[in-house]
Order: C-alpha cells, then structure tokens, then sequence
C-alpha cells in the first residue's frame, strides 16, 4: 500500500491530461459502464462532508473519496475543503492507496468538468467569461478555462472586497484581464461564459436577466438545499446538461427547477452522452445552455487511478 502525499499528487497532476481524463469519466458513466451508489452525505452545523464511491467495470480499481467543506474555516485561517480519497484493487479487496489530497484531487476534477462542459456547451464566440465567487473553484474553473477558450476577457463576483482585489491580483498574473463587481446582474449583462462557484443557499443569478447565447456552468450547488441559479434560468434554456441525471434529480440546480414544476426529466440530458455523441450539445451560438455539476464518484475514480499510475512510473 503506498500512502501519497498532497506535495507528490500536485507533481503528478501535472503531467496528466485531467481535462481528458474527465471526458473519459462522463463518458463511461453515462454509457452505463460505471456503478456509482447514491452519496453519502453529513450535514453539520459548521459544515458537510460527502462520500462518494464506486467503480467502472471491466478495471482495476474501486475508489471512495471524502470530503468536506467547512465554509467558515477562513476566519480561522484554515482552508475550507479538506478530505482524502481510497484506491482499492477490485479483484481482492485491497487498499492499493492512499491519496492524502486535502480535497485538492475533488477541486482539480471539478474544475476540469467545468471546462469540459464549456467545450460541448459554450458558444464558439466567447466574448468575455463571468465567474461567480472568489474562491479556490473560482480560480481552478478560470484556469482549466484556458484550454478550451481563447478568451482572457473576465468579470468576477464575489461577496467581499479584499476577496475580490486578491482574486483579481491572482488571475491577471495568469494572463487574464480581470474587471470586478459586487453586482451579479453585471455578470449575466456582460458574459456569455459564465461560472458559478459558491455554496449559496439563495440564487445569485437571475432568469430574467439572462440573454441569449450564454451558457451557464454550475458547480456548487451539490447538495438538496444550496442553488445558485433561479430556476427560470434553466426554464429558459435550450439545452440542459446533467454530470449524472440520477444524482441531479436530488441535489444541484435541476433538483431546484424540477422541484419548482418549471422543467421537466426528460429535457435534461447527461454530459457523457453528449460527449459521446449521443446527445447534441449546443447547436449554435444563439442557444441559452446550463450545465449542472454535482460531482460523480466516476470523476474521482479517473483521477485517483490517474495519479496513482503516474507516481507508479517512478
């Protein structure tokens, strides 16, 4: 059994294409070629912690990941993600590893479904991207961004000034051109690429205010009681796009719209299926799109497997 250390997993990670790793995840989920049993979730009164596991037929490994989000740990000083993820052999039932990732492995696999899904779902013309929250998904979605849009143009929302100037000192050093509001209207006005990335409870983003062409990746809302979008956003929409349909008829942005009578089951499609060419994604530029993210234990299946096998080459 190898224990690997986060400093070794960011050396790894490195020289993995996650992007397609991610692509390969959905695809087989969708496909049905992965079992993956519903969440496992702990809800606190500081925080949540999520369980996710499963495995894809016909390989080596079962994973099941932890990880938690304590969203008061700023003040504290500490990091708001933390977890660890378990790479086990499917044929004997043995821990192959651990991955010690602090919930870094969950943030890099969000963030590079996040670009996945802009590549099927984003217009091919993006003319400015809108992030929503300042945060470590805030910065990873940006910068996984890089490889499927040409745009550098950014327009970034958060909730607290220091937040927002450090967020914008950081991601012009990345090569962004980064402009800042404190009103999330200016985001859906001005941005046809737009992510979401807060644990909002309430929705930052309004239906009536979207406009034609944009397509909408949401991310954090993971759990029955967050949402960020309002639902006519998703009432509105040409195209709307599941990581897993199962899990967002019970948590995410769909659950919301769903629960709101405003769109129906059979209108959402699942992003493997899309990926695989089963489903159309966006089909032209003028299309209004909204990919819901809830994260699928698939994703940490690829990822943990994928560094394991990197480090195991040295």
């Amino acid at each position: 059994m190898q224990i690997i250390h986060l400093h070794q997993i960011k050396d790894a990670l490195a020289e993995i294409d996650m992007n397609q790793a991610m692509e390969d995840a959905f695809a087989a989920y969708s496909a049905g070629r992965a079992v993956v049993p519903p969440v496992g979730e702990l809800l606190l009164e500081k925080g949540e912690v999520h369980i996710k596991y499963g495995y894809i037929k016909k390989k080596e490994f079962f994973v099941i990941k932890i990880a938690s989000g304590f969203y008061e740990n700023a003040a504290l000083g500490l990091s708001s993600g933390n977890g660890l993820m378990l790479l086990f052999k499917q044929e004997t039932g043995e821990i192959a590893a651990i991955l010690l990732d602090e919930g870094h492995l969950t943030d890099v696999r969000t963030a590079a479904a996040g670009a996945v899904a802009a590549k099927y779902c984003a217009p091919k013309n993006v003319e400015r991207i809108g992030i929503v929250g300042t945060g470590v998904q805030g910065r990873l979605q940006l910068l996984h961004l890089k490889a499927v849009t040409t745009c550098r143009d950014v327009l970034v929302w958060g909730r607290g000034d220091d937040q927002i100037a450090q967020y914008k000192e950081e991601m012009t050093e990345h090569g962004f051109k980064v402009e800042t509001t404190r009103d999330a209207a200016e985001i859906l006005a001005s941005c046809n690429l737009i992510v979401t990335t807060t644990p909002s409870k309430t929705p930052l983003l309004d239906g009536n205010s979207i406009v034609e062409g944009t397509h909408i990746t949401a991310v954090g809302s993971d759990t029955s009681k967050k949402q960020e979008l309002d639902s006519m956003i998703l009432a509105r929409a040409n195209l709307v796009v599941a990581d897993s349909i199962s899990q967002c008829l019970e948590r995410g942005e769909i659950y919301k719209a769903l629960s709101a009578g405003v769109i129906e089951e059979d209108s959402v499609v699942e992003l493997g299926d899309i990926i695989a060419g089963k489903s159309d994604g966006r089909l032209n530029d003028s299309q209004i799109t909204v990919a819901d993210l809830t994260g699928v234990a698939v994703q940490d299946i690829k990822i943990a497997e994928a560094v394991y096998r990197k480090l195991g080459t040295r």
